[in-house]
This record gives C-alpha cells, structure tokens and sequence, in this order.
C-alpha cells in the first residue's frame, strides 16, 4: 500500500469521525432550538444539554486534524482550493464562532434565552450546507483555470442540482443521525417522553436521508460519468449500508436496541462514506488534481502518518472515558448529579 493511499485513509478516517460525532452535536442544537419554540423544551431541553456540556469543545478536533492534514499530505490542495473555498469556508469559520459564543452565553449566561438557542441550532445547519459544498466542488465542472489560477463558477455551483441534492443530504443526516444518537440517549436516561419524541424525529428525517443519498447517484449519473461508472462497480458496499439502514428504522420503529440501532446506522454511514471516497479515487479535484501528482515528500508523509495515527489512537480512548465518565455515567444520565449539587446548594 502506498504512502497516498494511507495519507488519504487516515484523513478520511478523521472526517468520518467529525461527520458522526458534529452531527450529533449540530441535531442538538436544531433540536434544543425547534423544542423551545414549538413549547417542548420541558421535555428535550435537560437530556440535550446533558449531552452538548461535555462534548461541544471536542467536536471540531476532528476538523482540525483534517484540515490540517490535507494540506501535510497533499500541498497542492491549497493551491486549488484556497480560493475556491474562500466564501464557503469563510462561511464556516464564523458560523464555528457564532455556536462557540452562543453557547457559552447560554451555558454561563441568562438560562433558556431562546435568541441563543435559537442562532446555535440554525448555525448548526448552516455549517454542514457550507462544508458539503466541498463534495460538489470536488466532483468538477465549477472550477476552470484562468490565467493559471482556478476560478470558481458560482452560478454554476449554486443552479446545480447535484450542489443542492449534496447540502439537503447533509441537513437530513446530521438530524436523522442527531435523532438516533439521542433517541438511544433519552432511553438510557429513562425519559419516556424525550424518548418518544426524538424517535418520531429519527423515523421522520430517515426518509429524507435515503431518498436525497439515491438522488446523488442519479445527479452524478450526468454530471460526472466517470465518478457514477465507478459508483456503480461497488454497488455492494451501498447495499450493505442500505440493509444497515434499514436495521436502524426497524429497530427504532419496534423501539427495541436503541444502542444497536445507533451502532448500525455508524456502520450504514461508514460503508456510504468509504464507498463514496473509494469511488471517488484517486482524485481529489476533477480533472485537475490526484493524491499522486499533490502529494507530499516521502519524509513528511512519514511522520504526518505516525503523528495523525498517534493523535487517533490518543483521541478515540479520549472519546471512550469522556462517554463512559460523563454520558454514560448512570448519575449523570438521569440528572441525578446536577440535582443533588442543586439540592445541596440551596440547602446551604
């Protein structure tokens, strides 16, 4: 196996990551703010930010390997996307901002402000609209040289239908993914309610999620020949990540194994997403840009291989005690903590 195919496995492999831990965080937040202003934030509002404290500072880790890892390993991605992704990633960054500041004013300001639940939930839906605009980009036909320097078509980009079918994939995952996570987290708290209503919302954004995944394929079908033939030759890694995802729906539908429902829905996202970046190789831009002729010297590849797979192996034990000390903690689960420090407090 060749240093490209590794450097390009291990930041896929970070971006897998991101996809499944920020969508649930992204849900979340669009949850905790549609409960506010539908009048049901008795019910979800404690079992969300039960989850989002300990784990809303860690999220983008994962991004900011990737970013920084593409361009270690492949430094020609700069010059390519750097002025593509300007407005896009620009985009990103202050979104990244505004749910950053939103949520700390919620967490140590004014409680329950609904302007702040309101701008960190539609920020979370925002951002993966912005970042899915790469997968589009990437798949040719929006950039042309000019004068040796890649121009971005933006009318082009924003009328086509593969750009919109990519940014409603990207809305109806991170819910339905958001929707499952929780549904299987309310359950462990043992809130009826929540439960109920989160599995309403992961059987509601399921449909959404799979017909809009299809409707990729048949853009791509006449938007980049090449990428589609490729698609099709592994037809069995979509098949397997369709019979997982409909594991997961029936599962949630009989609402039984709510953890095993969750579990087969990372594996329904993991084959989708490796099939999609197995398909998609060796490029990383139509036609302009390979992992072969952008990638870096063979020193550097070495020690970014050891240093990412060192920061993964350090990060996925992180991931496990942060769940198994604080998300799962059988107190913390059900409040019980907070309420007894409560309790304390004003008894003091």
């Amino acid at each position: 196996m060749s240093y490209e195919i590794i450097g390009i496995a291990v930041l896929w492999t970070f971006l897998f990551g991101y996809v499944i831990v920020a969508s649930i965080d992204f849900g979340a937040g669009f949850f905790n703010a549609y409960s506010s202003f539908t009048g049901k934030q008795h019910i979800l509002t404690k079992i969300i930010q039960r989850y989002l404290s300990p784990v809303w500072e860690v999220t983008n880790v994962f991004l900011v390997f990737f970013f920084v890892g593409i361009v270690g390993f492949f430094p020609k991605t700069a010059f390519y996307y750097g002025t593509t992704l300007l407005v896009p990633v620009s985009i990103a960054i202050i979104l990244l901002a505004i749910r950053g500041s939103y949520y700390a004013f919620e967490t140590y300001g004014s409680k329950g402000h609904k302007g702040y639940a309101f701008m960190y939930g539609l920020s979370g839906l925002f951002l993966p609209a912005s970042l899915s605009i790469v997968l589009t980009i990437s798949e040719g036909g929006f950039v042309s040289m000019v004068d040796g320097e890649p121009r971005l078509d933006y009318l082009q980009l924003f009328t086509s239908p593969l750009t919109w079918s990519i940014v409603v994939l990207s809305l109806a995952a991170v819910l339905y993914i958001s929707a499952v996570f929780l549904t299987w987290y309310a359950n462990k708290a043992g809130d009826t309610d929540a439960t109920n209503l989160l599995r309403k919302y992961a059987l509601i954004w399921s449909l959404p999620t799979i017909i809009t995944a299809g409707g990729i394929i048949f853009e791509l079908r006449s938007h980049n020949q090449e990428h589609y033939a490729q698609l099709l030759d592994l037809w069995w890694i979509f098949g397997v990540s369709f019979l997982l995802f409909m594991g997961t729906v029936w599962l949630i539908w009989i609402r039984k194994n709510y953890g095993l429902a969750f579990i087969m829905l990372i594996g329904q996202f993991a084959f989708a997403f490796y099939g999609y970046g197995i398909s998609h190789y060796p490029y990383l831009l139509y036609p302009f840009l390979t992992i072969y002729d952008s990638f870096t010297n063979e020193a550097m590849a070495i020690s970014l291989i050891v240093a990412f797979i060192a920061g993964f192996a350090l990060l996925i034990p992180s991931l496990y005690l942060l769940m198994r000390l604080f998300l799962f903690d059988k107190d913390y689960v059900k409040g019980k903590s907070k309420d007894n420090y409560e309790g304390g407090r004003s008894r003091k």
